[in-house]
């Protein structure tokens, strides 16, 4: 059991790291868009990322017997990153993280035995609805921008799903390389088709390269460990601090400030891990 616990705390260790170093990337992508656009920029974080991890890992020594889920976990990754990225240039960061978060939820609240588990779940949705507060007041909210964001949701639900079964056939840092590469098998040509020579720029590949380290090499990465070390359900409830990060990273960096109800909002899906990081255990 202690080691159990042990186990269990690294892993949300590894959880609270990665969303915080997604979030710094979030930062840095959105600058990218005037410049290469959401293809170009998505082609930068998923070609640079597949590049450091098999760099580091080196998937090839260890390949899986199953490529089944180790493809569809590649293709979930690629098409979440791209649609996210269509999405927020259409919509605002925090409306497109919460809109986003319907796919984890969905994975915890399916994958949910016991009676308790609900509650952190309800929880976390009281909370993500009072971080959209006054959607309605938001002028011109784009219908694709949201649809972009609920497919980037559904993808995010495959990437945790296929993510747990690939996860399981080798290292957390192999199999994380493996789907990342898979991911820019897929995408980055369209990146490259659509923004073509404007990716070559030096001044801007440094960029897409932080990109690549901080959204995804190192946070999916972690989050691979995690998912190697909690269910599916306690990942996903845990999750539900994404958009409370967002709105932190939005005040520390960006300076927008916050409403009551939004701070309300951060306390309940904090409130939501905590409850699953206290009761959830390996079945």
């Amino acid at each position: 059991m202690q080691l159990l616990d042990k186990r269990f705390l690294y892993a949300i260790a590894c959880l609270l790291l990665a969303m915080i170093t997604i979030q710094s990337g979030a930062s840095i992508a959105k600058q990218l868009f005037p410049h290469v656009g959401p293809e170009g920029t998505t082609a930068y974080r998923l070609g640079f990322s597949a590049l450091i991890l098999c760099f580091i890992f080196k998937p090839w020594r260890k390949l899986p017997k199953n490529w089944r889920p180790v493809i569809l976990y590649g293709l979930c990754l690629g098409i979440m990153n791209l649609t996210f990225y269509y999405a927020i240039a259409r919509i605002p960061l925090g409306i497109g993280v919460a809109l986003e978060f319907t796919g984890p939820l969905a994975v915890a609240l399916f994958s949910s035995k016991r009676k308790r588990d609900y509650l952190w779940v309800l929880l976390a949705i009281a909370g993500i609805f009072l971080l959209l507060p006054n959607m309605n007041e938001v002028d011109g909210l784009d219908p694709i921008g949201v649809l972009l964001a609920l497919i980037a949701g559904a993808c995010w639900a495959g990437y945790i799903i296929f993510g747990k079964k690939t996860g399981g056939q080798s290292s957390g840092g192999m199999a994380v390389a493996l789907g990342m590469s898979i991911a820019a098998f897929a995408i980055v040509p369209y990146g490259v088709i659509s923004q073509g020579s404007a990716l070559l720029d030096w001044t801007l590949i440094p960029l897409g390269l932080a990109i690549g380290i901080l959204s995804s090499a190192l946070p999916y990465s972690l989050e691979m460990v995690a998912l190697r070390n909690m269910p599916a359900q306690g990942f996903s409830i845990m999750m539900s601090l994404e958009p409370a990060i967002a709105a932190l990273a939005g005040l520390l960096i960006l300076g927008e400030l916050l409403s009551f109800w939004q701070w309300v909002a951060i306390f309940l899906v904090i409130g939501a891990s905590l409850g699953s990081s206290i009761t959830t255990k390996e079945d």
